[in-house]
């Protein structure tokens, strides 16, 4: 798991000077923070490339210094935010919900629900890379025994694709570190094949194919229908646009991500940080190209996490959103 150095935390954050607000439409900011840091995953991988572009637009818009820094990924930002040793974060729906139950490896007991859902983010498709040199064209293919990178320990992706792996009947010997690290072990043939959960297109899979020839395996509709079945995912399919390689969309499964904010953030600050982000979809997608699904209307995809009362409020105002008051925290 990544180390990450300790940060000043939220409720130490020296405040900007307090500011009243006026009709004429000036923010009241009244204990915005005077700087931010984002939570994300390895270099290489999608959250940190999009979080690095969110927490740029934001920290442009409102003039309020912030950046991204590398985590081991949805997990461990559940547990910073939740701590306050981050603002902000970047999450899946099932590392949520196992964090707010306990069930986070990083502190297992404790219920982390002072981590609070501020916007919809993009879906994270399941995918199956392996290079073309291996002969590996369908999970079948894969060899027992067969060395699997899955991510950063404590990601989405190590979180669940090893237990997908099981429910489908792969014997595998398993192995964690960063996207662009396991991209290179693949490609120097320390790995035989990297289970990637990243919103696409992934960073360690485009260099990857502009490299040397790889496939992009997907799910069969019965192995598809298998892991439904067992998982918090949905039916996904990988546009043919997103790598070279494709030549048709690859059949594969996806959980949604958000963003997240320690609960005790201002609620006028979260308003300024979602309005920021969702306002202007077409910077986000400049930014990072999962950004295509980072649309108001998808706020319902979170059914786990409280919304930080500035989120609910920006939502309900502008995306017509039905946030019931015990999805609210501090209503809960």
């Amino acid at each position: 798991m990544t180390v990450l150095t300790r940060i000043t935390a939220v409720a130490a954050t020296t405040v900007m000077t307090a500011t009243v607000a006026f009709a004429d439409g000036h923010v009241d900011r009244t204990g915005w923070p005077d700087s931010f840091t984002v939570g994300t995953g390895s270099q290489g991988g999608t959250y940190f490339g999009y979080g690095s572009g969110w927490a740029g637009i934001v920290s442009d818009v409102l003039g309020v210094n912030g950046g991204a820094e590398v985590t081991g990924g949805p997990m461990q930002n559940m547990a910073l935010v939740h701590t306050g040793d981050l603002a902000f974060g970047m999450t899946t729906m099932g590392p949520a919900a196992e964090s707010i139950g306990g069930g986070n490896p990083i502190a297992p007991g404790l219920q982390m629900d002072n981590a609070c859902a501020m916007f919809p983010m993009y879906q994270t498709p399941f995918s199956v890379t392996a290079l073309a040199s291996s002969g590996i064209k369908s999970i079948a293919d894969i060899p027992a025994g067969a060395a699997i990178g899955f991510g950063p320990a404590g990601s989405t992706s190590d979180t669940y694709f090893p237990r997908m792996m099981e429910e489908l009947g792969v014997d595998f010997d398993r192995r964690n570190g960063g996207w662009s690290d396991l991209g290179g072990q693949l490609q120097d043939g320390l790995l035989d094949v990297i289970a990637f959960a990243a919103g696409v297109p992934v960073p360690a899979v485009s260099q990857l194919e502009v490299q040397t020839d790889i496939n992009i395996i997907e799910f069969t509709e019965e192995e598809q229908a298998k892991i439904i079945a067992a998982f918090p995912v949905a039916a996904f399919d990988i546009a043919a646009t997103a790598y070279t390689t494709l030549e048709a969309p690859a059949r594969s499964v996806s959980m949604w991500n958000f963003a997240i904010a320690n609960c005790d953030l201002p609620e006028t600050f979260i308003y300024e940080v979602v309005d920021a982000v969702m306002s202007d979809n077409e910077r986000m997608v400049t930014a990072h190209r999962a950004a295509q699904s980072s649309l108001p209307e998808f706020w319902d995809r979170n059914t786990v996490m409280a919304w930080h009362p500035g989120a609910a409020r920006w939502f309900t105002e502008n995306a017509g959103a039905e946030i019931s008051a015990d999805m609210i925290h501090g209503d809960m």
